[in-house]
């Protein structure tokens, strides 16, 4: 039988406790896309809660979009130069749209590897498993950026506000088939994964009815497309007669409506939806799940999810406030949590590339590399089962959800090998596009994370506080150390030796010698499963 996990009694009181590089790696995990080792000393200077205040401090200026890197002799687009952005320019060309949404996946990654120091990207996809859109569903590319560029600006901001316009979104219209909603012929799809999903959820014995859905589609009708793209409300497919729900929501009717009047049935609808607790309390059971574990026990829904659902209502369903009152809290920093988290592919795949601060070209201007390199690491996230913006249902991934696995779904016999073989090969070979490398270099990664490179078993215990999250036995730290550092022999100066001539001499002779032990030993490392935690 499985051993079931624990949890914290600890509860959402400001955490007092140490400010040492491993709680500030933890909050920077959960937060960002992996730590450099400069993120760490940068917060690691501020207070816990200065440190969360700033990382919740998302600027209103976006990056800028998505850029041409497809035209080839084979491709060409007709409209939007090799360089330019394309998210203004719609089309209904089946193969460009398609190069399109490459282009678009390409230009998130770069974002996740070169963020700013605050939450905004992490929490993009935060918002994408929770919102569940499908790039094939939508179909059209400027409707799938404009889509996620609702969560990027919006994603510390207010939720109701947020959904408001997710739910007339016209990406979203397509995604769940609002825009076919009719009084002739309602369609459910948005008005059950509005109730499911988006607001009151299953959990906590949430009861509303199959007869509720079928009421919210009624008070959705009328939302389509027009020639351009844009959502409008046609009052001749809106249902006009009123609709009544269940005793769930206290038999609530919103009195039908006729003209352009239809369209506010939505916002009637949405301000039904949020009256109910369970709103606040699925939403921060997400949260939860995301930021801290997956495993939720009465002691966690009482002291740490219903306070912050209340603390969420009060704040009008402000979101930046109940995520500061999680990431600061004594909760979030107990030693449970730290390295319990299994590294979504995301995760894994940008963390690594962060913390080795692997270098790629300039998207600006040398377009067509920069965006090349990045589809190689768009590949290594989709065959390890997660394809950006693409969750596999509306639902989202299955590691943030699927009782009672959740991220272990991420590790399986067929992913676990294409992880090892990702940092092996990032650390061997690398990428390359027209001269341009991308490659872990081990002679400067060494120099920036150690205090002392020369002294062995200051390297090693530097090397594994920063790539790991558990606590690794001093019995196998010395053991890589004799093995690998010190080649079999047993004084320390045989790596010190080794180190200083090469810092004297830099000769491939001695660069060959420090490297390969240095690459022997990072492979050993990452291949741990300790390096899968976060």
């Amino acid at each position: 039988m499985p051993q079931t996990p624990q949890s914290s009694p600890l509860g959402l009181n400001t955490y007092q406790g140490p400010w040492l590089p491993q709680q500030v790696k933890h909050l920077l995990n959960r937060t960002l896309f992996g730590a450099k080792m400069a993120d760490i000393q940068y917060f690691g200077a501020k207070t816990v809660v200065q440190a969360v205040d700033e990382l919740l401090n998302v600027p209103s200026t976006l990056p800028t979009p998505p850029l041409n890197d497809y035209t080839t002799t084979n491709v060409i687009d007709p409209n939007v130069p090799l360089g330019s952005t394309w998210v203004n320019d719609n089309s209904v060309d089946g193969t460009l749209n398609f190069y399109r949404i490459l282009s678009y996946k390409r230009w998130l990654i770069s974002n996740w590897v070169g963020q700013e120091r605050n939450i905004r990207e992490k929490l993009t996809v935060f918002w994408s498993n929770h919102f569940g859109t499908e790039t094939q569903a939508i179909d059209y590319p400027t409707l799938i950026y404009k889509h996620h560029q609702i969560s990027r600006f919006n994603c510390v901001g207010n939720y109701k506000q947020m959904l408001r316009i997710v739910t007339t979104d016209p990406g979203m219209l397509r995604n769940l088939n609002g825009y076919l909603n009719t009084k002739t012929a309602p369609d459910e799809n948005f008005a059950r994964e509005l109730q499911e999903l988006f607001t009151v959820g299953k959990e906590g014995g949430t009861k509303y009815s199959e007869d509720d859905v079928k009421t919210a589609a009624r008070a959705l009708t009328g939302w389509r497309l027009d020639a351009n793209f844009n959502a409008v409300f046609d009052s001749t497919r809106h249902d006009t007669a009123n609709k009544t729900f269940s005793a769930f929501y206290n038999n609530t009717t919103i009195t039908g409506k006729t003209g352009a009047n239809g369209a506010t049935e939505t916002d009637e609808l949405l301000n039904m939806l949020f009256l109910k607790t369970e709103v606040a309390k699925n939403i921060c059971r997400k949260f939860y799940r995301y930021f801290v574990y997956y495993y939720i026990d009465n002691n966690v829904e009482n002291n740490i999810i219903t306070p912050m659902a209340n603390a969420f209502i009060a704040n009008n369903f402000e979101i930046k406030p109940v995520l500061k009152l999680l990431l600061q809290s004594e909760h979030f920093y107990d030693t449970l949590y730290i390295g319990c988290q299994i590294k979504s592919p995301a995760d894994l795949v940008t963390g690594f590339l962060r913390q080795y601060e692997i270098a790629f070209p300039d998207a600006i201007t040398n377009t067509v590399d920069a965006y090349h390199l990045y589809n190689n690491m768009l590949n290594q996230l989709v065959s390890m089962g997660q394809n950006p913006v693409d969750p596999p249902n509306v639902a989202g991934w299955p590691a943030y959800y699927q009782y009672p696995d959740y991220n272990e779904l991420w590790i399986n016999a067929d992913t676990l090998p294409k992880r090892n073989k990702f940092t092996d090969l990032m650390l061997e070979t690398g990428y390359t596009k027209n001269g341009k490398k991308i490659i872990v270099n081990t002679i400067n990664f060494v120099k920036i994370i150690s205090t002392n490179p020369a002294d062995p078993n200051i390297l090693i215990n530097d090397l594994f506080s920063f790539l790991v999250s558990t606590e690794i036995s001093p019995t196998l730290k010395t053991t890589l150390k004799l093995q690998i550092l010190l080649s079999g022999q047993a004084s320390d100066y045989y790596w010190t030796n080794a180190w200083n001539a090469y810092l004297t001499v830099p000769s491939t002779i001695n660069f060959n010698i420090v490297n390969t032990r240095l690459k022997t030993l990072l492979k050993y490392i990452m291949n741990l499963p300790d390096y899968q935690l976060q």
